[in-house]
């Protein structure tokens, strides 16, 4: 091999040469980002996020909630504020500021359950929002479920036999 194909109109053309553009093609166009100031960014929106839930905790128990229902009313009141701020087009914006930061928690699991139903909307209510909703977070909901069950037919099995 001699280094050299046919082009489009029939003259020789370099492949190093056309390697080595397309590589400055790259690197010209992969976005230059520093580390430090994303990790900075996704500490300060994560633990801002996280205050937020403690904040909501102590509210709750403040009020003479249980521990156990004050953390669900906790979950609860996050998932509500992701899923409206994804609604409002908000949260996609804290996402690209973040990054990891906000998709961590459990209001980024949200997000990404809700984004997609809103994506889709348009194609209707059963082919639209029914089955892409699930598009990110299914994978996840259906193995929790699966392998929750699984566990409880095994605890089911060891109580049955008298070993639990």
């Amino acid at each position: 091999m001699s280094g050299k194909i046919t082009g489009n109109n029939d003259k020789p053309v370099d492949i190093e040469k056309r390697n080595e553009s397309y590589n400055a093609y790259v690197e010209n166009m992969t976005p230059k980002g520093n580390c430090a100031l994303k990790c900075l960014k996704a500490f300060v929106v994560g633990g801002l996020i996280c205050v937020c839930g403690q904040i909501i905790l102590a509210v709750c128990r403040e009020s003479g909630v249980p521990d156990t229902e004050a953390a669900s009313y906790t979950t609860l009141i996050l998932v509500l504020a992701s899923v409206i701020l994804t609604g409002l087009n908000i949260y996609p914006s804290i996402t690209t500021f973040a990054g990891a930061g906000s998709l961590v928690p459990i209001t980024g699991f949200a997000n990404s359950v809700c984004a997609p139903a809103i994506e889709y909307k348009k194609e209707g209510k059963v082919f639209g929002i029914g089955c892409k909703i699930f598009t990110i977070a299914g994978p996840v909901i259906l193995y929790g479920i699966f392998f929750s069950w699984c566990a409880g037919v095994i605890y089911w099995a060891l109580k049955l036999i008298n070993v639990l």
